[in-house]
């Protein structure tokens, strides 16, 4: 097993992790915003009327309505990236992290709007009655790769137990234990209940509960979020200024925290947007493709609202109760994790602008330091260390009171040895005070607003819903990709084999799981983002048609009169609604 978790690291590394991967993201999203004249700013109103049903008609073929469509699409968007993602990014990247977010969303936008327009355009009706599309069809029925085809829907398998399964409920369960001390298996056990009930009923059961839950779960967390932005009003434009000011250079150092560069900046941002808005990987067309419309572009633009309320709304309101309560620059008693720590030679103090420069570089990856990973041995009596010549960096900042342990037990006495940097001993366990990141990040921010310490059962609520809202609208990508797959026969033992899952990981280790999901991100949106690239002629003629023939058909007899009262660009092609 550690074999493979090595082999996946080193792919995820070539691929997910690497320099051009995020270039790769914004660029294509860039060259449709270009291409297609920023349709994500020029149809963005008309799309809020689309999901409305001002245009519905009648007699269309589709499992769910544009609402119903959108909801889901969220459900498997809005999820832990937006409590923990962001958390995670400003934590690494500094608040610039929060401006490249932004970015992937905007372009993320368009994106979106011609894979979803694509798949619904080469969707099919299943052997169930079902409709069935997604990025695998259009490269299979339009593009004639059928490899690729069953490539992007082997990797959506794989994603949907990696992204929507396994760590939603890992999240649940562990938020649960810490919140309410309920039993992770209790947990599991009860909501893998939940979600058979809902998946096993299809698409439009499916539908049905998203479309309540997500705007529930959404008007919880902003009102929880706006209660600290507010109690910490006079911080909110430093926080926005401290965004802009560092997009382009870095975050700077400032208090525990030692400092970020560009590149990690810029790379977290986009990463942690992808993973948020998934636009780009080719998830959401999959929802999208059950919507009743004989458009595919309508549909399209209906996507267009998904980035804009999954990133640039309730990511951002995320980023404004970090930054402006401060708690970002803040160390906080807490246990270290091994992903995020290093011990190195020397003894490193904060308060030295020198030491904190020498670690920055070392941290960014920049050349010119002299900061080397500790090999050797500490002595330890009764948790704390004898020696003091080395630093725990723990989650970019210099770990104080350090003690070490053997699970909760930090009365260890004896010796512990050090390989770069790395403890080798896996049982040995490290406290202390440091920055904390992710879920744990949040839910300390949402305790400096006006529902004090009480601010963090938002956290744990936000995370249950979107974690779990997650895992509902996953488990139908999964299905759509096992019908194109093996046919409607396979989607029944997928649903069971799902929630096993489920139950499973509420009590496991995910770990190996989370790395495999990495990869399948990337061979999830690579294939899309190729298969788009090749139809950018065709999305184009789409989009011209779609105007086309909505102008006649608003103005026949049987068209809406009431559209001309807004018709101040008679719906032509190339002009912005």
């Amino acid at each position: 097993m550690d074999a493979l978790g090595s082999f996946l690291d080193s792919l995820d590394a070539l691929l997910g992790g690497s320099w051009w991967f995020p270039y790769v993201l914004l660029g294509v999203g860039l060259f449709f915003t270009l291409y297609l004249k920023f349709p994500q700013i020029r149809y963005f109103k008309h799309a809020c009327k689309i999901v409305t049903g001002k245009y519905d008609k009648k007699g269309q073929e589709g499992d769910t309505t544009h609402f119903q469509a959108l909801s889901t699409a969220l459900s498997g968007t809005v999820g832990t990236g937006n409590i923990g993602g962001v958390a995670l990014a400003i934590s690494i990247g500094g608040p610039a992290a929060l401006f490249w977010m932004w970015m992937t969303a905007f372009f993320g936008m368009t994106t979106k709007f011609v894979e979803v327009t694509l798949s619904h355009k080469y969707r099919t009706k299943a052997e169930d009655g079902t409709m069935a599309g997604g990025p695998m069809y259009y490269m299979d029925r339009r593009l004639n790769m059928k490899w690729l085809a069953v490539l992007f829907a082997i990797a959506t398998v794989i994603s949907s137990f990696g992204t929507g399964s396994l760590p939603q409920i890992n999240n649940i369960a562990q938020g649960m234990e810490a919140t309410f001390n309920i039993q992770p298996m209790v947990t599991g056990a009860v909501l893998s209940i939940l979600l058979a009930l809902v998946i096993l009923g299809g698409i439009k059961r499916i539908a049905a509960i998203t479309s309540r839950v997500v705007p529930l779960m959404a008007a919880v967390y902003i009102i929880g979020a706006l209660a600290v932005i507010l109690y910490n009003a006079e911080n909110i434009i430093p926080s926005f200024s401290a965004v802009f000011v560092n997009a382009f250079s870095g975050s700077a150092a400032v208090g525990g925290f030692l400092g970020a560069s560009f590149a990690y900046a810029f790379n977290r941002g986009v990463n942690r947007g992808l993973f948020s808005n998934e636009a780009g990987q080719g998830s959401a067309p999959i929802a999208h493709a059950s919507a009743k419309a004989d458009e595919p572009v309508s549909e399209g633009m209906v996507s267009i609202l998904e980035p804009f309320i999954d990133t640039i709304v309730i990511c951002t309101l995320t980023g404004l109760v970090i930054l402006s309560s401060g708690v970002w620059t803040e160390k906080f008693e807490t246990t270290f994790e091994r992903s995020s720590m290093t011990i190195v030679q020397g003894n490193y103090v904060e308060s030295n602008d020198s030491d904190r420069e020498e670690l920055y570089k070392y941290l960014n990856g920049i050349d010119g330091h002299s900061v080397e990973a500790y090999n050797g041995n500490i002595r330890v009596v009764e948790g704390v260390a004898v020696n003091k010549d080395f630093t725990v960096i723990h989650s970019r900042s210099i770990g104080e009171d350090i003690r070490f342990g053997i699970t909760d037990k930090h009365r260890y006495t004896g010796t512990v040895e050090v390989n770069k940097g790395m403890l080798v001993d896996t049982s040995i366990s490290i406290k202390g005070k440091s920055l904390v990141h992710s879920a744990e990040l949040t839910t300390k921010a949402f305790t400096r607003g006006f529902f004090g310490d009480s601010g963090q059962y938002i956290v744990s609520i936000g995370l249950l819903l979107f974690a779990f809202s997650t895992a509902i609208a996953w488990s139908y990508y999964g299905d759509r990709a096992m019908t194109y797959l093996l046919g409607s026969r396979s989607v029944m033992p997928y649903r069971v084999f799902y929630v096993a899952g489920f139950f499973w990981a509420s009590f496991a280790d995910t770990t190996l799981i989370w790395k495999l999901a990495a990869v399948g991100i990337v061979v999830m949106t690579l294939p899309n983002l190729f298969g788009i690239m090749l139809l950018r002629k065709e999305m184009k003629e789409s989009i011209d048609e779609y105007w086309d023939k909505f102008d006649k058909e608003q103005r026949s007899p049987e068209g809406n009169v009431e559209v001309q009262k807004d018709n101040s660009m008679h719906f032509q092609k190339d002009k912005p609604e």
